[in-house]
């Protein structure tokens, strides 16, 4: 089975980078196995249905327009946003992952599980970090998905702190 984590996002408006930052945390603290790949799909949309498609577990982490506090993180499975029982645009890209999935879906080609981490923005301000409160929420998040990679079968290790 080949999963995919995708984190989308832009790495100049602060918050709305989660998604590669997400991504970046990972490639820093675990090694994964050849079946699960990490890609920083950053603001490519339409661009990377390639990516999606040829997953058979797609993990998307992303920031969120939804009722809550800055830093609450939520989870959605494809059903919950295919079928448009969210009340929620995801980030404000131009094209977002909701329409590629759409797309793909329309293809006959959207893998069968599509979760979502979504987490609500403090900031959008022009900047390269992360706000503080969602700086702080990388590593909860990681061993959240960590963990589900290993029950699934996959053998994720931490990388030893120098």
């Amino acid at each position: 089975m080949r999963t995919l984590i995708f984190g989308a996002g832009n790495l100049l408006l602060t918050d709305e980078g989660f998604g590669v930052h997400f991504i970046n945390y990972l490639q820093k603290h675990y090694r994964f196995p050849e079946d699960v790949e990490l890609y920083d799909g950053g603001t490519l949309g339409i661009m990377v249905t390639h990516m999606l498609e040829d997953a058979d577990h797609v993990y998307l982490v992303d920031v969120i327009d939804a009722k809550g506090e800055p830093g609450d993180i939520y989870r959605y499975e494809k059903e919950d946003f295919m079928l448009g029982k969210l009340p929620i645009k995801m980030s404000p890209h131009q094209i977002g992952i909701q329409e590629v999935l759409t797309l793909s879906d329309l293809r006959d080609r959207c893998p069968d599980k599509v979760s979502l981490f979504g987490i609500i923005p403090q900031s959008y301000d022009a900047g390269v970090e992360l706000s503080p409160l969602l700086a702080g929420k990388l590593a909860g998040l990681a061993d959240l998905v960590v963990e589900e990679l290993r029950t699934v079968g996959h053998e994720v290790t931490p990388i030893a702190a120098n």
